[in-house]
C-alpha cells in the first residue's frame, strides 16, 4: 500500500506564493508519476500539474508560468511551488501517486487565497 501526505497549505493573499509538499511512502514502485489537483467547495476536482518519473512536467493552462512541480532531494518528496496566486477562495489541494492504471490519493491540504 502507498501512503500520500500533502502539507504546506494555508492562507495567503492574492498575488502571494505558497509551496506545497507531497510525501509518498510505503510500497511504491521504482517508477511513478506525481500529479497535483485541487478541489473547491461544490466543484469537481481539477488537474493542475504532473511530474513524470523521467522528469518531464505538464501543467494545466490556467497555472502555466505560475506553478512549478519538482522533486526534492529525495525522490519520494515532490513540491508544488505556487506563485502569483489568484483570489479563488478556499480549495483543497491533492497529490496523487500514479503508477500504471492505478494510483493513490492523499487527504489534501487546504489553501485559501484571499483578495
Amino acid at each position: 500500500q502507498v501512503q500520500v501526505v500533502e502539507s504546506g497549505g494555508g492562507l495567503v493573499q492574492s498575488g502571494g506564493s505558497l509551496k506545497l509538499s507531497c510525501e509518498v511512502s510505503g510500497r511504491t514502485l521504482s517508477a511513478y508519476d506525481i500529479g497535483w489537483y485541487r478541489q473547491a467547495p461544490g466543484k469537481e476536482r481539477e488537474y493542475l500539474a504532473r511530474l513524470w518519473d523521467n522528469g518531464l512536467t505538464q501543467y494545466e493552462d490556467a497555472v502555466k508560468g505560475r506553478f512549478a512541480i519538482f522533486r526534492g532531494t529525495t525522490k519520494n518528496v515532490v513540491y508544488l511551488q505556487m506563485n502569483n496566486l489568484k483570489p479563488e477562495g478556499p480549495a483543497v489541494y491533492y497529490c496523487k501517486y500514479v503508477s500504471g492504471p492505478g494510483g493513490s490519493w492523499g487527504r489534501g491540504t487546504q489553501v485559501t487565497v484571499s483578495s
